[in-house]
């Protein structure tokens, strides 16, 4: 096996100008830390041409360019991972090689069984990872860069380093975003997410919905557009064919450290203020509400029972509570759930055990994803899934998909939600679903008369 060897190029802060000439290639794909200040921030992992792939379908079928693999969709990818030798070096850089994709929302119903009734609008797979043995790592802390690869696949990849990117069409979208529920309609199930918490069913449920536009042009005009609007720690850009995933995410899923396990979920939004003063006046209000503090502290309980599954016993502590951090155009309440990986299990293991993240399904998680299934029309596809990468060595980093926009067939679908509990107000809840999308939907040219029913859009 030729020996993978860590080779220093010049640093770069923004990933997109080497993204540029890589971003046509097969499989191409960016984990993209355009927020570096943010936890999490640190690295950024660019790759293209996997040496073998993976699909799972709505059914549940895998599909790959390997043959003999497990029917069971994790023990698949797990076993398309054990094709790659675990790296020969010893680096502290996040990724040497491995699996890099993403998993829906829908692939949840692969782990839990449920029935349900919404539709499946977007009919992307379920899951599509690469396997790929070579990557380019921006690390803005140490602010150097390397590319990692076998000397035949660093020569190819300094070769596609040295193209110019081809001319494209500009993105541009060819009608406004149009909302799947009008106000009414979203009041009915607001009404009878309350009637299922008071009945005792669940605590939270997560209540989203979609809005879609046609457009025509570069999907890759559109991140960038997106990227400058709204910088995250956990931004991701894919496309194939006629379909992509441009992700803007703030939040971590799961992170996988040598064994060392580490989840941040995100419970609790309030704008950056105009002034100093209305900055600081959000941030507080932020700070002492008693509801969004009583959401996070569910959702970190959730948690702490999912890692509980897959970790050493009384080794999962939670070192930060619902501690505020401010982003770009945001203040968040995060909180910190940690463990140590049992060592009879794998990364795989632990996303099996935690898909979906409990931040954005609600309490208990499976109640609450079969509620989700009959309350919202159509399915979720990759938006509150998971992006990121798994490494032969077990290391792994993957984001909550939310700000997230899919594409597929000429039309671009956005989704906002909010975590409902017993004391939510209807209106505000209502506002909060298009007030986190709304800055998406300007930075891709949408008018200022957003047909999204009769509702106005809030700026974040």
């Amino acid at each position: 096996m030729p020996t993978l060897e860590l080779t220093p190029l010049p640093y770069h802060d923004d990933p997109l100008t080497r993204f540029e000439r890589l971003r046509h290639r097969p499989g191409a794909v960016l984990l993209d830390s355009g927020f570096p200040a943010a936890p999490g921030g640190r690295y950024d992992i660019l790759a293209s041409d996997p040496i073998a792939w993976l699909e799972v379908d709505r059914d549940g079928r895998v599909t790959s360019d390997v043959a003999n693999l497990p029917d069971e969709p994790l023990a698949a990818q797990h076993a398309l991972l054990e094709r790659l030798p675990t790296a020969d070096v010893t680096s502290e850089l996040p990724f040497l090689g491995g699996l890099i994709g993403y998993w829906s929302y829908d692939f949840g119903r692969h782990l839990e069984t449920f029935t349900g009734h919404a539709r499946e609008a977007v009919t992307l797979p379920h899951s599509r990872v690469g396997l790929y043995d070579w990557a380019i790592i921006h690390d803005h802390h140490a602010r150097r860069a390397w590319l990692v690869a076998t000397p035949a696949r660093r020569t190819q990849a300094q070769a596609w380093l040295r193209t110019s990117p081809a001319p494209t069409p500009a993105f541009a979208l060819r009608s406004p975003f149009q909302g799947e529920l009008d106000r009414a309609a979203y009041g009915e199930r607001f009404r009878a997410v309350q009637h299922y918490i008071r009945s005792g069913d669940c605590y939270q449920i997560n209540l989203a919905q979609r809005f879609s536009a046609h457009y025509q042009g570069d999907l890759w005009h559109a991140y960038r557009r997106l990227r400058h609007a709204t910088p995250t720690p956990y931004g991701a850009y894919l496309a194939w064919d006629d379909k992509g995933i441009l992700s803007l995410s703030p939040e971590r899923f799961l992170e996988v450290v040598e064994g060392r396990v580490e989840t941040r979920p995100i419970k609790g939004t309030r704008p950056r203020g105009s002034t100093p003063i209305q900055d600081r006046r959000y941030a507080r209000a932020l700070r002492d509400s008693r509801k969004d503090t009583a959401e996070n502290v569910m959702i970190v309980d959730l948690l702490r029972n999912d890692l509980g599954r897959v970790c050493q016993p009384g080794s999962v502590r939670v070192p930060q509570l619902c501690r505020l951090e401010s982003y770009a155009n945001v203040h968040h309440l995060v909180s910190v759930v940690t463990g140590e990986l049992d060592a009879t299990r794998h990364a795989l293991d632990l996303l099996g055990a935690a898909f979906p993240g409990g931040s954005i399904t609600g309490a208990p998680k499976v109640r609450a994803m079969q509620l989700i299934d009959g309350l919202e029309p159509s399915r979720r596809s990759v938006y509150c899934g998971s992006i990121g990468y798994v490494d032969t060595r077990g290391r792994m980093d993957t984001s909550i998909a939310i700000r997230t926009a899919v594409a597929e067939g000429g039309q671009l679908h956005l989704w906002g939600g909010g975590g409902l509990v017993a004391d939510s107000d209807e209106e505000a809840e209502y506002q909060e679903t298009l007030a986190k999308i709304s800055r998406l939907m300007d930075a891709l040219g949408a008018d200022a008369s957003l047909e999204c029913n009769e509702s106005r859009i809030l700026s974040e």
